[in-house]
C-alpha cells in the first residue's frame, strides 16, 4: 500500500515538476523533505495527532525554508494524510521517474564477491549497450548466488547466477529420473 502511494504520488510530482520546468528543483525539495523527516523527534511531533495542525505547519514551514511553496503543501499533505513514512520512497520514485525521462536507467546488480571497479565499467558499458540508454548501476553482494551475477534493470531479471543453473539442472535431472 505504502510503495503504491509513494508511485502514485511521484508521479503527480513528476507532472507538476515536468509542466513547470522544474524538474531538479523538486529534486532537491523532496531530497530535503525526505532528510527532515530522518530526524526522529521531528517526525513523531508531525504523527502526533494530538498536536494542532497549526503547530505542525509551523515547525515544517521553519524546518524546510528556502523549498517550493508547493513542495511545502506536499508535506503538510503528507502529514494531514499519515504518511510521511513514504517520503523517502517517494523522493526516489521521483528521482527514478526524472533520470527516465531524461534517458538514464537504473539497473542493479548482485554478485557472490564484490566487484571491482574495472568490472563495474564493464558491465555498465555493456548494459548501456544493450538498452541504448545511460546506466546508473547499483552493485550487491550476496554469497548465496554462489558464483555469477543477476542483473535488475526496472522490472526485468536477467538471472546468471551459478545457483539459478545448479537449480535448474536439478530440476531436470528430476525430470529425466521419471
Amino acid at each position: 500500500m505504502a510503495r503504491a502511494s509513494a508511485r502514485r504520488h511521484a508521479q503527480a510530482v513528476f507532472q507538476i515538476a515536468l509542466e513547470r520546468d522544474e524538474l531538479d528543483r523538486w529534486r532537491n525539495d523532496l531530497g530535503m523533505i525526505a532528510d527532515a523527516m530522518k530526524d526522529s523527534i521531528i517526525y513523531a511531533f508531525l504523527e502526533n495527532p494530538k498536536i494542532h495542525f497549526g503547530e505542525k505547519t509551523k515547525i515544517m514551514s521553519q524546518r524546510l525554508e528556502g523549498i517550493s511553496p508547493l513542495a511545502v503543501n506536499l508535506a503538510l499533505l503528507l502529514v494531514t494524510k499519515r504518511r510521511l513514512g513514504i517520503v523517502e520512497e517517494l523522493a526516489s520514485e521521483y528521482g527514478r521517474l526524472v533520470d527516465e525521462h531524461r534517458g538514464i536507467a537504473h539497473a542493479e546488480t548482485t554478485t557472490a564477491i564484490p566487484l571491482d571497479g574495472e568490472a563495474k565499467d564493464r558491465i555498465t558499458q555493456r548494459l548501456s549497450d544493450t538498452v541504448a540508454k545511460e546506466i546508473l548501476l547499483a552493485t550487491k553482494v550476496d554469497p548465496s548466488i554462489i558464483g555469477g551475477l543477476t542483473i535488475r534493470i526496472g522490472d526485468k531479471l536477467i538471472d546468471g547466477s551459478t545457483k539459478s543453473r545448479l537449480l535448474a539442472l536439478k530440476k531436470s535431472l528430476v525430470e529425466a529420473a521419471k
